[in-house]
């Protein structure tokens, strides 16, 4: 048997699941750009790729590594803005296959700027509102900073409570490692 994956490796085995050629997908959290990449290859030339953060550092370490890897999708927008505004920027009834959020702080960056429940959560509400049948809504969250145990819990909380004739929820984590493993939540459409 092979090794359990980690959170990372994980999220990308389910987003090859569900994300097909030409679909529209959202990074929720840029970061440094590892995740738009792994989705705009999936998506394709005729695919569409969203990307949130709100660091101009992040957006700026993405649009390296798309230059430096250039993906095979051409539509890559990004914004550097809050992803609560996720609803407001994707067009009206535009249906996504995912959206991923890595939670926490920039890997390399302050890591006094992090994400916050009560925005991470208004962006989990609008990727659900664009979230096509079996599509699939992944959250990473990292922890360990100040507020990172809230967030978490908020989110975790927020899940369950899904209806479950719409949703099916995921929860992945190793329960044995130290310094705040990441945990994993997966929301996918059902109905």
């Amino acid at each position: 048997m092979k090794q359990l994956l980690s959170a990372l490796d994980f999220s990308h085995e389910l987003l090859s699941q569900v994300v097909s050629y030409g679909d529209t997908v959202v990074d929720c959290t840029v970061g440094n750009g590892h995740d738009t990449l792994f989705l705009a290859n999936l998506v394709g030339t005729d695919g569409t790729v969203y990307g949130f953060d709100i660091q101009p550092q992040a957006i700026e370490n993405t649009k390296a590594l798309l230059r430096k890897t250039p993906p095979s999708a051409k539509n890559i927008f990004l914004y550097n803005i809050s992803h609560s505004k996720v609803d407001e920027i994707l067009p009206y009834q535009t249906m996504i296959s995912a959206a991923i959020f890595n939670l926490g702080y920039l890997p390399g960056g302050d890591k006094t700027i992090v994400t916050y429940p009560e925005t991470t959560i208004e962006a989990i509400k609008g990727c659900l509102n664009h979230l096509a049948h079996n599509g699939l809504i992944i959250v990473v969250a990292y922890y360990g900073h100040p507020g990172g145990e809230r967030e978490k819990n908020t989110v975790l909380e927020f899940g369950s409570q899904l209806d479950q004739k719409r949703y099916s929820v995921l929860e992945y984590s190793f329960l044995n490692q130290t310094h705040w493993p990441p945990i994993l939540m997966a929301i996918q459409r059902i109905d």
